[in-house]
């Protein structure tokens, strides 16, 4: 097959509603500024309030991005908000989550910057709350919607890779955690801040695995944090393997650092490299490379798009066609959100519940 017959096939376009409606975004930190408002203006959202316990920075961040008004005090924004109809874009710590969507108006539409708080009870508390005050709720799980995985699905979903029965993420970089210095304080980290992106991944290609193995650990260079490395390995039966092993320490060369996302089937394969990682903040390029069983052996397709901002557009847009279509099969509904919270709570589970031990009696 060739990349003009598999334009056919693919089209990573994020989902756009019909009406959008305006967004006031809940939190103005590093990933607000870097992905939802540059995804917002791309995908042509208005975005008409901002709020921050900072006042000063919220107002910066509205002059910046041309945000009709700032806001230093919670409730004055989610009256704005309830006003014009708004979709609230929650942004904030993963404790802080609960305390925030109980004060919104019912039935308002929210979309919650991941992890769905810091454990599963936290979770469970999100997810009652928001079915409480019939919220339209999403979780922004948006690597499964970045256009280089939005891609792999399409051509799974149209049978040419065949049977799926091997997937592998893997990541070997050096991560500058001092970036988000918030993430020293937490006793569960690499999981749950970085991980979880991945199981979220693997969950949207093969569904929900029956358990996992786990073990999640520090790196000498870096004993002020929970953890920076992990091995997961998500139970799908005897026949599908899936594999996530991440490794934030290696210090020894931008050019050997890895980061990709492996599928395999009966009749093709899928790795694709994911360029933000590498390197990072400065990050690397994007590659999507696939093999099929017509002897054409290994090409390269060309997708537009990366994970950040692009992938940002298509949480909101789908949260949004929701909000339009209560039938509409969203994505990252916080219900499928709650299962992916689920797998992140065994591997924390296993991880601290330890392996089998060997026997080496005679």
């Amino acid at each position: 097959m060739t990349n003009t017959e598999l334009s056919s096939i693919v089209n990573t376009d994020p989902e756009k509603p019909a009406n959008p409606r305006p967004i006031v975004s809940i939190g103005t930190g590093g990933i607000v500024t870097d992905a939802h408002l540059p995804a917002y203006r791309m995908a042509g959202y208005k975005v008409a309030g901002c709020f921050d316990l900072n006042g000063a920075k919220a107002a910066q961040v509205a002059k910046d991005w041309g945000i009709e008004r700032s806001f230093d005090k919670l409730d004055e924004l989610i009256a704005f908000g309830e006003e014009q109809g708004a979709i609230f874009d929650v942004a904030v710590p993963a404790s802080e989550i609960a305390g925030i969507i109980r004060q919104l108006p019912e039935k308002s539409g929210v979309l919650i910057q991941k992890p769905m708080g810091e454990s599963i009870g936290e979770a469970q508390t999100i997810l009652k709350t928001c079915r409480d005050k019939k919220l339209t709720a999403g979780i922004n799980f948006q690597l499964r919607r970045a256009p280089f995985m939005v891609a792999a699905k399409q051509m799974i979903d149209a049978g040419l890779l065949g049977d799926i029965h091997d997937v592998e993420m893997r990541v070997v970089c050096q991560t500058p955690w001092n970036l988000w210095s918030f993430l020293f304080e937490k006793e569960r980290m690499e999981v749950n801040y970085h991980s979880i992106h991945y199981i979220d991944a693997v969950r949207f290609f093969l569904g929900d695995p029956q358990a996992v193995y786990s073990k999640t650990m520090k790196h000498p260079k870096m004993m002020e944090l929970a953890q920076t490395r992990s091995a997961i390995i998500m139970d799908y039966g005897d026949v599908v393997r899936a594999n996530i092993s991440t490794n934030h320490g290696h210090d020894y060369a931008p050019d050997e650092q890895e980061c990709f996302f492996k599928i395999e089937g009966t009749k093709g394969a899928i790795k694709i490299q994911i360029g933000v990682i590498l390197n990072y903040p400065k990050g690397s390029v994007d590659k999507f490379r696939y093999v099929l069983d017509d002897g054409k052996g290994w090409q390269e397709l060309d997708i537009s798009g990366s994970w950040f901002p692009e992938a940002f557009m298509g949480p909101m847009g789908g949260l949004q066609k929701k909000m339009e279509d209560p039938d509409y099969a969203f994505a990252n509904s916080i219900e499928d959100a709650y299962k992916t919270m689920c797998v992140v709570e065994a591997c924390y589970g296993s991880s601290a519940n330890g392996a089998t031990k060997v026997d080496y009696g005679f």
